[in-house]
């Protein structure tokens, strides 16, 4: 079940990611049901199973790893997706007081082979009130998610030892959310 690969994950992934806790399967989840009450297609589930596991679950202000499974859409993601303005303005400051690091993490050869950009939705026009327009980082500071993505083929989830693969694909995520989980402290 979907709900025991979580579970299986949870366990080398809070190896990896200390800051992840102790949590299960379920709090990191999101339901299969859909809400259909504005929606004209009634179909009452969704096409998916989605987890997002970090400290606090799928609730959480943190940054974590998200898993997306869905036949030919399946994907991985990571970071922090809509944080309120009090998280997205920690991480701002953050990027503007430690650019050298965010930039080294995001310029490692590996990271850029497996996670090649940001998510750019809702990506501001101009710098954020308060900083300055000429600094390096500046379109970093415009981002209003700090989320990576790598689609997965059907094929991934279907040979063995997938845990251990996820594993290698968020071993290359973890320093971009130990850089956010840092500033949302």
């Amino acid at each position: 079940s979907f709900e025991a690969f979580v579970n299986t994950l949870i366990v080398p992934l809070s190896q990896l990611d200390p800051s992840i806790g102790t949590i299960t399967a379920s709090e990191c989840m999101f339901r299969i049901y859909r809400d259909i009450r504005f929606s004209n297609d009634k179909t009452p589930y969704k096409t998916h199973f989605s987890a997002f596991i970090a400290n606090g679950g799928r609730k959480t202000r943190m940054a974590g790893y998200y898993v997306h499974l869905q036949p030919d859409e399946s994907f991985i993601a990571g970071g922090i997706y809509a944080p309120d303005p009090t998280v997205l303005e920690s991480i701002r400051n953050s990027i503007y007081q430690h650019p050298e690091e965010i930039r080294r993490i995001l310029d490692d050869k590996r990271f850029c082979e497996l996670f090649p950009a940001l998510s750019n939705e809702e990506k501001l026009k101009n710098p954020p009130k308060g900083y300055p327009k000429d600094f390096k980082e500046v379109e970093l500071l415009k981002n209003k998610h700090f989320v990576t993505h790598r689609a997965l083929d059907n094929e991934f989830f279907e040979k063995a030892d997938v845990i251990g693969r996820l594993m290698e694909l968020f071993k290359v995520q973890y320093p971009f959310n130990d850089f956010l989980n840092r500033a949302v402290h």
